[in-house]
């Protein structure tokens, strides 16, 4: 069962899930996500794929809807979320109830569903001020956002119902996913997307500070590879932990900036001369951000795919493909 599974990183999940031949169930209440990803989806399957699909539109901050998502499963890979650090310092609240109360709901009902695996999606965001590169899993530091208490107390909700109850839980630690389907449009959407779609709209492309921030990009098929990986695992010392997921690898801005622009002006030579606008640093974003990927590497197995570039390759080719606009 994947929870929002109409958003970017569900319905890849769900589409590799598919292709696998496995039974999914899905629950969005589409508050982010795209009733559009579902049909692209479901359009790249074989009919007898697709159905093994079944979709219930329900919010996680029901119980009960919770509860009707979580009959008969074997493992839930819990993707649903209020995301962006800037949106929860504008509205705390929202976040909260998705992020915290959701999120107690799904554990709830997986729990009495006798689920055999809860996964979830954590974020880089719970090492806070934490200044050590590369960010070790178990070295936190002060949150900067009410994104990201809620994401560490995702994490120390799974470890005690782990301890409670019994359960299996995998909490997974996303550092800057992107790929396919990620949105681009709104005040909160990340950065690569709204980048390639800037670029292709011609609109102009903003960096928030000097641009030598840095990040540790990873390609969307890496994080639905960990995701796999956590709910098959038979390791019993790889349960009822948290795991980094990323590359492994540092990027600025900049540099980042100069990789999407070679990769647009494939197919718009004329965007080859584009600058980016600098704009003053935001509040709760860190400086530098690096993953040691080696806790998933020994317990899970984790091996990215997928470098920066190789990642941005693919989703150059999308972006260009699907949500070009004519200018």
């Amino acid at each position: 069962m994947i929870t929002g599974v109409a958003g970017f990183i569900g319905s890849n999940l769900l589409e590799t899930l598919l292709l696998l031949d496995q039974t999914v169930v899905g629950l969005d209440n589409f508050s982010t996500g795209k009733r559009c990803n579902l049909d692209m989806v479901l359009s790249e399957v074989s009919t007898m794929q697709a159905g093994r699909f079944r979709f219930l539109e329900a919010d996680i901050c029901q119980l009960q809807a919770c509860h009707d998502a979580c009959a008969e499963v074997d493992v839930v890979l819990h993707q649903a979320a209020m995301g962006s650090i800037q949106r929860s310092i504008s509205d705390p609240l929202a976040t909260h109830a998705t992020n915290l109360d959701g999120f107690l709901n799904m554990l709830t009902a997986a729990r009495d569903a006798k689920v055999d695996r809860f996964v979830y999606a954590s974020s880089s965001s719970a090492y806070g001020d934490n200044t050590q590169l590369p960010k070790v899993e178990g070295t936190d530091g002060m949150p900067l956002s009410p994104y990201a208490v809620t994401k560490r107390a995702n994490e120390l909700y799974a470890l005690v119902f782990g301890g409670a109850y019994g359960m299996n839980t995998v909490g997974l630690r996303y550092f800057n996913v992107f790929g396919r389907r990620q949105n681009p449009d709104g005040p909160y959407a990340a950065v690569i997307p709204r980048w390639f779609c800037s670029m292709l709209n011609g609109e102009a492309v903003q960096i928030f500070g000097d641009g030598e921030a840095s990040r540790d990009f990873c390609y969307v098929d890496n994080v639905v590879q960990a995701n796999i990986l956590a709910g098959c695992s038979s390791n019993p010392a790889a349960m009822n932990q948290v795991y980094n997921v990323a590359y492994g690898g540092r990027t600025t801005l900049n540099t980042l900036f100069q990789m999407i622009r070679d990769r647009v002006s494939v197919f718009s030579p004329e965007l080859n001369i584009i600058s980016p606008v600098y704009l003053a640093q935001r509040v709760g974003d860190v400086r530098h951000s690096l993953a040691d990927i080696s806790k998933a590497d020994s317990l899970l197995g984790y091996n990215p795919g997928y470098s920066v570039g190789q990642g941005l390759d693919r989703a150059a080719e999308w972006y260009c493909q699907h949500m070009a606009r004519e200018r």
